[in-house]
């Protein structure tokens, strides 16, 4: 299990656009949310790191959305070389998991690459004009390392923002499996 951080995408910069296909077979685009604020998560349904906050992510979801947060996954793995993390079995996990949010799908990757991911899980939170405001882990636990999943660092960045207020400055980077690349497909960034 190779652990990747995440970039650490400066705080302030405005979220990329993304029209991508959800599980349901609809289209889900950034536009979709606008006025709202946005989690952006980006995941897949083989890495033991987001299996290991599977249910907690789940819960979140239900949690945070009915509050007024706009959230989405999206899985960008090449699924040539992945094919557990095709459309096909996303619509299985998103039913399994119990995921309500959509769970998009980045078939070529641009968006993972527009958005700076690296690992699975990576959040990416922005406030209601969808200017970065967080990116960091959801907590501190990590799949072996026996402490709870509980979510705080996501869920008081969220509370904040709901709230009107600034997230605390100071973030820790997630910590992931890296986004599976498309041979020869790397970005610069990662890895870096």
């Amino acid at each position: 299990m190779v652990k990747t951080a995440s970039t650490m995408l400066p705080l302030g910069t405005v979220a990329p656009d993304f029209s991508l296909a959800n599980v349901d077979g609809s289209t889900v685009s950034r536009a979709d949310f606008a006025g709202k604020p946005l989690l952006v998560v980006f995941m897949c349904n083989h890495c033991p790191f987001v299996i290991h906050l599977r249910s907690a992510l789940a819960a979140f979801g239900d949690q945070y959305q009915a509050k007024g947060l706009a959230m989405v996954g999206i899985s960008s793995n090449d699924v040539d070389a992945y094919p557990q993390d095709g459309p096909e079995l996303m619509k299985a996990e998103a039913a399994a998991a119990g995921y309500k949010f959509p769970y998009l799908f980045d078939a070529d990757q641009s968006i993972a690459k527009a958005y700076k991911a690296a690992c699975t899980p990576d959040f990416f939170l922005f406030d209601a004009d969808h200017a970065l405001v967080y990116r960091g882990q959801f907590d501190s636990s990590r799949p072996g390392n026996g402490m709870d999943v509980t979510g705080n660092d996501l869920k008081a960045a969220c509370d904040a923002v709901l709230t009107g207020k600034e997230p605390a400055a100071e973030q820790m980077p997630s910590i992931g499996c890296n986004i599976k690349w498309k041979a020869g497909s790397e970005p610069e960034y990662f890895g870096a």
